[in-house]
């Protein structure tokens, strides 16, 4: 729950394409409720319908979108946000699910930002891990980068298993065909 003039964005809002979204979105359902004032009031009129994202920011902030006022705050709020709330790009080899991006959201907002809006994006090269970038930082925590930052280790690792001799587990020797086998050579134990 917000105060009045403390907003809050929910983490189904997560980067600045949403924002942009809801700022349009905010500013047709204002300009729809103005001209239905101006109408006639013996007209019909339909409401339109409120996207889920516009729905949840007014939820969350306790809004009334029939009251100017509250509209003209959110629009007021949606255009800082645009300008102003800092922006974390992360890559990622594939497309992170909505839940996914929905945590990392929060933990960024409750950590780094309450408002902070987080850019995904696509980078198949990474293999596995992410990317995040900054204003002013890049960081690499990619399984691609790992490898490479840690290549001497893997190579050595490779060599040393090539030079090893190849070492099979005991296995029982066979008897002759009609002769029965040592029984303790078939449970891998030889008794002196």
């Amino acid at each position: 729950m917000a105060e009045k003039g403390h907003f809050v964005l929910p983490s189904s809002v997560a980067g600045p394409a949403d924002v942009n979204r809801l700022l349009r979105d905010a500013e047709e359902l204002d300009e729809y409720l103005r001209q239905a004032a101006i109408r006639k009031s013996g007209e019909a009129m339909r409401l339109p319908k409120v996207p889920v994202m516009l729905d949840d920011v007014v939820s969350a902030n306790q809004l009334n979108l029939l009251q100017e006022t509250d509209r003209q705050l959110l629009i007021g709020f949606l255009k800082n946000v645009q300008l102003k709330s800092p922006v974390v790009h992360m890559s990622f080899a594939a497309e992170p699910s909505s839940a996914f991006t929905a945590k990392i959201v929060q933990w960024m907002r409750q950590n780094i930002h309450p408002l902070l809006l987080v850019q995904v994006g696509l980078q198949p090269s990474i293999a596995a891990g992410c990317t995040v970038r900054t204003t002013n930082k890049v960081l690499d925590f990619s399984l691609r980068q790992h490898l490479l930052r840690n290549r001497q280790m893997l190579v050595d690792a490779i060599t040393k298993i090539g030079q090893e001799p190849a070492q099979s587990p005991q296995s029982p020797t066979l008897a002759p065909v009609g002769v029965a086998p040592d029984p303790r050579q078939v449970s891998g134990e030889v008794q002196s």
